[in-house]
């Protein structure tokens, strides 16, 4: 794990012993991973310092070396905001946050009247906080989607927490309460998902269709229904939605797919959240309690999953 202490605008690492011998250059371009177009960024605008120096970044480090990074430059919000939200925080550093979302929010504006989404009350938070950072988010959740999701308080993070996504290194733990009982306990629903040319925002399962891969898990019955876990190794529009709706059990609350109106929004919850911090390597859990009232899921414990 990298030990990092931030220094005002800066980020202090001292090189430890694991990355003797490698460059700024292998830090960024192979540990990191960092894009080309930002690493060159930082390299430019000599956002980098070795012992008080402007950085060779090609020059090998030895250890002890104390490395400066120029992270937490002070922006204006790209976004306004005119509400106040009391959103719940599962894990916070001066590089990630992630937020615990309640129903009936977006998660980012769809226009430019849209000023009360996810995105709207995290900005709001670290701003209350005393941080003017330009926040964005890594991934996304349906409006009446509820639970864990990343947010990113600076470029670096984003850009490494968004390589992470793209190859399924953040894992997603979902909670749902599917219509009927399954047959099988344990499964994987395998099956390309599409638009559908009927519907403007509904996706369905097509042979053209984008691959889609969810993996799922028994966990109680009710009745008439049945409560699962289950994980993506892809992040489709509705996947989950779709692939359960596809094989005949549909999430209750979940009308658009044919779901039973017993809740007043698809019972779906992004119960735990699993990945290695950006910049230090440390391995991240989080874990989102329920959050409806009156609750839509019961007997649960999100921390046993």
């Amino acid at each position: 794990m990298l030990k990092t202490t931030r220094k005002g605008n800066w980020l202090e690492l001292i090189i430890p012993k694991d990355l003797e011998g490698k460059s700024i250059e292998d830090i960024f371009r192979k540990e990191w991973e960092v894009p080309k177009k930002l690493t060159h960024q930082f390299r430019m605008e000599q956002n980098v310092l070795v012992n008080g120096s402007k950085a060779n970044w090609t020059t090998s480090l030895i250890m002890g070396d104390k490395v400066l990074i120029k992270l937490f430059e002070e922006v204006e919000p790209p976004i306004n905001l005119d509400f106040i939200y009391d959103i719940q925080v599962l894990y916070e550093d001066d590089h990630v946050v992630v937020f615990n979302k309640p129903p009936f929010m977006s998660t980012h504006p769809n226009d430019g009247n849209d000023r009360r989404t996810l995105l709207h009350a995290a900005q709001f938070y670290v701003q209350s906080n005393g941080e003017k950072a330009k926040i964005r988010q890594v991934h996304r959740l349906d409006k009446n989607t509820t639970g864990a999701i990343i947010f990113a308080k600076h470029a670096l993070s984003g850009a490494i927490l968004d390589r992470m996504l793209e190859r399924h290194e953040i894992k997603r733990t979902y909670v749902a309460i599917v219509d009927g009982h399954l047959k099988k306990k344990k499964g994987t629903i395998s099956e390309p998902i599409g638009r559908d040319r009927h519907h403007a925002t509904r996706r369905r399962v097509s042979p053209t269709g984008q691959p889609a891969v969810t993996h799922y898990q028994f966990i109680k019955e009710g009745k008439g229904h049945s409560y699962i876990k289950c994980w993506l190794e892809t992040g489709r529009t509705h996947q989950i939605r779709v692939h359960f709706s596809h094989i005949g059990h549909p999430l209750l609350g979940d009308t658009l797919y044919g779901g039973k109106p017993l809740f007043k929004r698809q019972a779906l919850h992004a119960a735990k959240l699993e990945f290695t911090h950006p910049i230090s390597g440390e391995n991240i859990i989080c874990y989102a309690p329920f959050l409806d009232h009156p609750p839509v899921f019961t007997g649960i414990d999100v921390y046993t999953l």
